[in-house]
Order: structure tokens, then C-alpha cells, then sequence
């Protein structure tokens, strides 16, 4: 699946780029795997130049396999093309249970009861996706609809995504909207103490500063010194090596916008790569934080690519209903993380531990000013979350 895991970083920067421009100071975070879940949803029923701007804006030039965005006459899910079964599987993989973290992902589409749906989209996003298109009444019961819609992405986020859609917030006039939340706590491999938590002093990207509950510890972990720009790249895995945070942080005299600047797919897996991420004995400087965070996605979609889903006369929706007037009223996604000294003590040293040789230099990292961050499913090196942690 790599072609599919470089389609999805490209995605992801694009989404970040476009966020992070739009925020100036503040934190940026969402989850590239859950859009792009909710995106193949879309383009399982999408037909036309639709189909065509989606699969630009999920970059499948980078898949190998020219996947069908149709369906045929037959009701056989495999007729859709290998990228959504090959998606579909990944995402099981990685929303498997895990006693050691919680990946919660709520995604839903919701159409009105108005338009009659294809049996057989119903069925496919089903096989495939594991969710289904629920119908609603949106202009006789918009109330009611929001409610249900609330607490269902409540229930299925362990109770963490709470009122997705305030008051008044769903039009009567919608036909069709996506859901996104998700929720993810990980356990860290090696955790942070508690007691070694201290309160310290965070730089802001105005020049003030803020004091931060500041986590520490010192072990062997993966560390990249990148020279251009000046950064550090420090890999924190969590338990089972599944999954692992990794945190790109400005050194020297170099901002964070600088990198994010620079920031692409080759990059990345430069930065990221063998030849650079070192195992050091790294004394890690963490903040303590919890990231909620929503958006309303269209203009952001939009501005991608993606423009004729959102728009009545040219959205071709062909494969979900043969009703006409069928678009994409509204897509909102929502993504909560908690980032704190829990997990479990790592095993007892194995003899590659022991086998590690010591450096004589203990290096610093120091997360005491803006930085970015990815949660990456290793395996897969499919990037389920990103984020710019900049104010406290």
C-alpha cells in the first residue's frame, strides 16, 4: 500500500497548508485518515467530472491501479475499483481494538429522506467502509436530525466529541452532509512520569510567552538533526510500535513557518527517513495538552479542487441516487487529542536494548515553542493525524 500511504501524506499537507494559512498563531489539528475515509465514501458514488476533481484532491496519480470511481449494473462491491477494497482493509487494520489506544472514528453521511438512494451504494459503503448513509428528514424535523446526529458522534467518540452541530447549525434546506469526528488516546511506549511535570515557559509566536505543564524524560529514542532548515524531528512511539507521534521542531533561529514552507512529501520522507532518525539518548521536553478542534471543510475542499460536489446544477452523484439536485451540502469534521505522561512502563531491556551503544552526547529536545506533529500508523506509514501545536 504504499502508493495509497504517499497519495495520503500528499493529501495531508495540502489540508495542512491550507489550514495552517488560515490560522495565523492558533492550533491547527485534523485527521488525514478519517477525510480521506469520508473522501472515498463520497467518491464511491460519485460520478463524472466530480469523480475526476475528488480523485485530483486524494492525489491518484500516485495509485497505481486508474481505480473506477463507478459502479456497473453489477451489485458486486469489487466493480468499484481495488482502491476502495484496499482502503477499507487499511482502515480495519488501523481502527482495529487496541487495549493499548483508542482510535474512535465516527463517519457517517447523511441524505434526505426526499431523494431516494441506490440499494447498492448502500450496500458497497457498507462492505467496504463499514458505515452506511443514513436518511433524515432535514426540512420537517431539522431539530430533531441535529440532535441524532450529535449524539451519535458522541457515542461513537467514547463521549469526547460533544455538540458537533450547534443550534441552528443544520439548514432545512440540506440534501446531503458528511460527518467526521474522531477521538484517539495512545498509551506511550515509554511514559512520562508525572512527578517529573513542571510548569514552564512556552514560546508564542508573537514573541509573549505562556507557562505550560511541561512533561520530561530522558531515553533512547529516534532523533533527526536537520540542518536546512534547522530543526529536530523526534519519534515517540507508542505502545506496540504501531502507531508513533512525530514532532518537527524549530532549532536556531529557524520559525516554524519556514518549515512548514517547505514541508512536501520528499521532504518528509527525507526528514523522517532511516539515514536520518538516529536512536540517541534524547533528555524530551514535552507540553501537556488536549487538542479539540472543528471545521466546517467546503471552501477549505474547494479550494483544493473539489468544487462541483458542493455545487446543485454541476455535483454528480450519480452512483448514490438517480435524483436530481444531489450535492454535498456541508462537510464537518471534528478531532480531539490528549497528549499527556499516560502509558505503560516498557519492558524490561531485551537484549537489543542492551546492545544499543550509548552516545557519549545526551541531546536536548525541547518542544518550548510552536511545532508540528503527525500521529503515523507505521505499518502503513499512513498519517492519522496532524497538527500544529502553537497556543497553549
Amino acid at each position: 500500500m504504499d502508493s495509497l500511504s504517499t497519495a495520503g501524506v500528499e493529501f495531508c499537507l495540502d489540508v495542512l497548508k491550507e489550514l495552517n494559512s488560515n490560522s495565523a498563531g492558533d492550533n491547527v489539528f485534523f485527521s488525514p485518515l478519517s477525510l480521506l475515509y469520508a473522501l472515498h465514501m463520497i467518491l464511491l458514488g460519485a460520478g463524472g467530472n466530480s469523480a475526476e476533481q475528488i480523485k485530483k484532491v486524494l492525489h491518484f496519480n500516485h495509485i497505481a491501479e486508474a481505480s473506477k470511481s463507478e459502479f456497473t449494473d453489477s451489485l458486486e462491491c469489487s466493480q468499484a475499483g481495488r482502491t476502495h477494497s484496499d482502503f477499507g482493509v487499511l482502515i480495519s487494520q488501523i481502527n482495529q481494538l487496541d487495549s493499548n489506544y483508542i482510535l474512535s472514528i465516527a463517519n457517517r453521511l447523511y441524505g434526505t429522506k426526499k431523494m431516494a438512494f441506490h440499494q447498492k451504494y448502500l450496500t458497497c459503503s457498507e462492505k467496504l467502509y463499514q458505515t452506511r448513509l443514513q436518511t433524515v428528514d432535514f426540512e420537517k424535523s431539522t431539530e430533531e436530525t441535529r440532535k441524532k446526529i450529535n449524539a451519535w458522534v458522541e457515542s461513537r467518540t467514547n463521549g469526547k466529541v460533544t455538540n458537533l452541530f450547534g443550534e441552528g447549525a443544520i439548514d432545512p434546506s440540506s440534501v446531503l452532509v458528511l460527518v467526521n469526528a474522531v477521538y484517539f488516546k495512545g498509551q506511550w511506549l515509554s511514559k512520562f512520569q508525572a512527578r517529573e511535570t513542571v510548569r514552564a515557559p512556552f514560546q508564542l509566536a508573537e514573541g509573549k510567552s505562556v507557562l505550560v505543564e511541561m512533561m520530561y524524560q530522558t531515553g533512547m529514542f529516534k532523533l533527526a538533526v536537520i540542518e536546512r532548515p534547522q530543526m529536530q524531528v523526534l519519534e515517540l512511539p507508542y505502545v506496540n510500535n504501531r502507531l508513533s507521534m512525530l514532532v518537527l521542531l524549530p532549532t536556531g533561529t529557524t520559525k516554524l513557518e519556514q518549515i512548514a514552507k517547505q514541508l512536501n512529501v520528499r521532504t518528509f520522507e527525507k526528514w523522517t527517513g532511516p539515514s536520518n532518525m538516529v536512536e540517541r539518548e534524547v533528555e524530551v521536553h514535552l507540553p501537556r495538552f488536549k487538542l479539540d478542534v472543528q471545521y466546517e471543510l467546503n471552501s477549505l475542499l474547494k479550494s483544493l479542487g473539489m468544487t462541483d460536489i458542493f455545487n446543485k446544477d454541476k455535483a454528480d452523484l450519480s452512483g448514490m441516487s438517480s435524483a436530481k439536485g444531489l450535492y454535498l451540502s456541508k462537510v464537518i469534521h471534528k478531532s480531539y487529542v490528549d497528549v499527556n505522561e499516560e502509558g505503560t512502563e516498557a519492558a524490561a531491556a531485551t537484549g537489543a536494548n542492551i546492545a544499543v551503544k550509548r552516545l557519549p552526547i545526551r541531546y536536548q529536545f525541547t518542544a518550548n515553542k510552536p511545532f508540528l506533529f503527525l500521529i503515523r500508523d507505521n505499518p502503513s506509514k499512513m498519517i492519522v493525524f496532524c497538527g500544529k501545536f502553537a497556543s497553549p
